[in-house]
């Protein structure tokens, strides 16, 4: 098991949410389902991030490579 916070996943530096797992698929399952609470809750730090991250999708390669770089801190981190 693993642990990575809201913030090292693109979200806002003031989120310190937690999401544990065994693999990065489902941490970015967990981030995405935060997201779309914050979404909900009009967080307009979260509103942000998701500007940003919309921004990174528009090209896939740059939307890869952010998601490739994540998985790597991901499974370069210790277990918990």
């Amino acid at each position: 098991m693993k642990t990575m916070k809201c913030k090292q996943l693109g979200g806002p530096e003031s989120c310190n949410q937690k999401f544990q797992a065994e693999t990065f698929e489902e941490i970015a399952e967990m981030s995405k389902k935060h997201g779309m609470q914050m979404f909900q809750k009009e967080d307009k730090d979260h509103l942000e991030g998701m500007k940003i991250m919309k921004e990174k999708m528009k090209n896939p390669e740059d939307f890869q490579n952010w998601y490739n770089q994540r998985k790597k801190e991901f499974e370069e981190l210790p277990e918990d």
